[in-house]
């Protein structure tokens, strides 16, 4: 069976020459092979993560910290950054990684709706990944996190190299539109005391 969280827009990439996949929010994949992985970020936060040593690499791409049921058990879903986290992790070792030479880089988390700002998901998204990286030993190579923009990302999973683009709301209104799309969409899973805002894909 397909698991849907893993990304499957593939596409070759004109300008990059190469093989790529675009990831939408929810989504990770992970790959052994010489490809690029794009997405673009709101407040929404993205986790590049590889080992320099076997070439595996992969990315994911969440829209809250973490989602919990009634019981406080995570939900299975990449929407969440602990579940996001999780999978990501546990599939570049499926796929032949090792955890002592897992690095990553962190994109993301920006607060790109003023009218939301007080929320801060963006913030909170920045926050937990950073803690969530740091408490499993796995060093930040490079970060561009929290501010106004969104961006766009692409990461080339072969050897960790990423290439980013800031996006100026002024200019593109879809973005901030589809932030508060995702925002309604998310409301029945979110925790009650929080706002929302979410991420452009």
């Amino acid at each position: 069976m397909i698991n849907p969280q893993i990304a499957s827009n593939f596409y070759f990439d004109q300008r990059l020459n190469m093989e790529a996949v675009k990831l939408l929010p929810g989504e990770f994949f992970v790959t052994t092979r010489d490809m690029v992985l794009s997405t673009v970020l709101g407040s929404c936060v993205s986790a590049c993560i590889f080992d320099n040593q076997s070439g595996v690499g992969g990315m994911n791409h969440f829209m809250l910290p973490k989602g919990e049921d009634d019981q406080g058990i995570q939900k299975e879903c990449a929407r969440f950054g602990g579940y996001a986290m999780d999978i990501l992790i546990r599939e570049l070792l499926r796929n032949g990684a090792r955890k002592e030479n897992l690095v990553a880089k962190v994109f993301g988390g920006g607060n790109v709706q003023r009218a939301m700002v007080s929320s801060a998901i963006g913030s909170q998204n920045a926050k937990f990944v950073k803690k969530y990286l740091a408490e499993r030993g796995i060093p930040i190579l490079a970060a561009d996190l929290e501010g106004e923009c969104p961006r766009k990302i692409h990461f080339f999973s072969k050897n960790g190299r990423v290439l980013q683009k800031k996006l100026y709301v002024s200019r593109n209104d879809t973005i901030v539109e589809r932030e508060q799309n995702y925002s309604r969409l998310l409301l029945s899973a979110a925790q009650p005391e929080i706002q929302l805002s979410s991420c452009e894909n």
